[in-house]
């Protein structure tokens, strides 16, 4: 694979092999994985749990270090500090200080970046009403719900105007309007430039907002390209005719094979969508591999789950034990007159 001299995250043949305490290879958790990201793209990294996602991203953030390989983000090793302060990141769970206000959470990170007071304030007061919640900059993010604290999470991925974001997830925890927005956000940000490089297990919003997309499975990758590329079905053929066409005209046209008089239909591929590719993709990627160090194959509904249950005996009183009913009767009668 030859990367582009624009490419902003340039991954080759890395592998991570984490070990025990006697040094001894423990997990295979990345196997040989190259892709690169091209400036102002918008990168999907997918795959199912276990499959080297995370540990790909800790790498590209210098948290983790690749056992063989190299990885270079906007030109420089991903453990030099000047890189770090180009690099948004918005992590699978916002993990927040819960007794600050969603505007001290902001001006907190802003700090971080050794951003000035009068710019902490400005981008601040911005963010917030970007993302809805201006009207709650005094609430501690503590009372926040899920979806909200997502939001403050995505403002601090941004403070810093990143020319790299990662984004883990991000619309966990939204309602369809908040997806919407993030989703919006996404193309707008790499509208300007951004590369942004976003995992998700909700496979529409990927297919809405990605460029390009890398497959994980077991630490390798399975399949890389376009949505377009990976999505077209090639070998299959899709007639569309214009609005004027009639019923007659589609029957025509399928027993003759040929264009009709003053209807010109248009012909292109059909494509399947996101979530049947991955998990063919997947699928056979299980049935390939003899290990697996993420999530293996499952093995179907659990036995006791599976069985229809018994209708269950209906409760009888417990029997009463049977008295001498000719002894208490002898009581009750009046003895009889003598002979």
């Amino acid at each position: 694979m030859t990367a582009s001299s624009e490419s902003v995250v340039e991954v080759q043949q890395v592998t991570k092999i984490f070990r025990d305490f006697w040094r001894r290879p423990k997990v295979s958790a990345v196997r040989d994985v190259s892709f690169h990201i091209k400036r102002g793209e918008v990168f999907g990294l997918l795959g199912p749990n276990g499959s080297g996602k995370s540990t790909t991203i800790k790498m590209l953030l210098g948290l983790l270090f690749p056992t063989r390989g190299s990885i270079r983000v906007l030109g420089q090793s991903p453990r030099d500090v000047a890189v770090k302060r180009r690099i948004g990141y918005l992590p699978e769970e916002s993990y927040l200080y819960a007794y600050l206000s969603s505007g001290e959470t902001l001006d907190f990170y802003g700090q971080l970046f050794d951003l000035d007071s009068a710019e902490r304030k400005q981008r601040t007061e911005q963010l917030l009403e970007m993302i809805g919640l201006r009207h709650a900059r005094n609430r501690v993010v503590g009372e926040f719900s899920k979806g909200m604290a997502r939001r403050i999470g995505l403002a601090q991925a941004l403070i810093n105007d990143p020319d790299f974001i990662i984004l883990d997830e991000p619309t966990s925890g939204l309602d369809p309007i908040g997806c919407r927005q993030v989703k919006d956000l996404i193309r707008t940000l790499a509208e300007r430039g951004k590369t942004i490089l976003m995992t998700s297990h909700l496979l529409a919003d990927v297919e809405d907002v990605c460029d390009r997309v890398a497959i994980l499975y077991n630490g390798q990758v399975q399949a890389e390209g376009t949505i377009d590329e990976l999505l077209e079905e090639s070998s299959r053929y899709r007639i569309t005719l214009p609005a004027e066409a009639t019923r007659e005209h589609a029957e025509l046209l399928l027993r003759q094979g040929e264009s009709l008089t003053g209807v010109k239909p248009e012909l292109d591929h059909p494509r399947r969508d996101l979530e049947q590719f991955f998990l063919q993709v997947v699928e056979q990627a299980r049935h390939r591999a003899t290990d697996s160090s993420g999530v293996g194959k499952d093995g179907g509904m659990a036995g006791y789950l599976r069985e229809t249950p018994s209708a269950a005996p209906a409760e009888t009183a417990p029997p009463v034990p049977r008295k001498n009913v000719d002894a208490d009767l002898e009581k009750l009668l009046p003895p009889s007159p003598p002979a």
